[in-house]
């Protein structure tokens, strides 16, 4: 019940962001156009399984992280992350990160420095682990939200770790 609860907060919160969003400029087009995004507002418990699969047949030998797109609103683009093996630690410096444990279960660190701090692109840097931080058991049903510029990491991960993942505009994120 407490993660029924807690789910439908976080969702209250992301429609919130959403109904904040200025509304897009029509175009003239009626017909999407081929470089936009379909939108997809539902997935089924049949359908995440499906994904599931692909995701760990897709898998290469060592590869620690697969990601397959699930839901997708404008700018709010939902992934599952299959998580066979410890990857690098991560820090969105504009954008807050929800995550959702499908399956599986892991210590999640966040906070502290990241360890060989490397930029991946404009806003995000990764490292090989991270040195300080705040350690916390996840499992199978829970939420947790990693504000923006926030260093986190998934290690060590008991079997495999199954995540729901949204990026959200840091503006929304949490004050530090």
């Amino acid at each position: 019940m407490r993660t029924i609860i807690i789910g439908l907060a976080l969702t209250l919160v992301a429609a919130v962001a959403l109904a904040k969003q200025p509304a897009p400029m029509p175009t003239p087009q009626s017909a999407p156009q081929s470089s936009e995004k379909p939108t997809n507002l539902f997935m089924s418990v049949s359908q995440v399984k499906d994904l599931i699969e692909k995701a760990k047949s897709e898998r290469k030998p060592n590869q620690p992280l697969v990601t397959e797109p699930m839901l997708e609103l404008g700018g709010y683009d939902g992934h599952l992350e299959y998580r066979a093996s410890v990857g690098n630690a991560s820090q969105h410096e504009t954008e807050a990160e929800l995550f959702y444990v499908i399956d599986g279960s892991a210590t999640l660190t966040t906070g502290g420095k990241l360890v060989n701090e490397k930029r991946t692109d404009a806003a995000n840097l990764n490292g090989s682990a991270i040195e300080g931080g705040s350690k916390r058991n996840i499992a199978k049903g829970d939420w947790i939200l990693v504000p923006q510029n926030t260093p986190h990491w998934f290690s060590p991960i008991n079997g495999v770790l199954v995540l729901y993942s949204m990026h959200m505009p840091g503006e929304f994120a949490p004050k530090h």
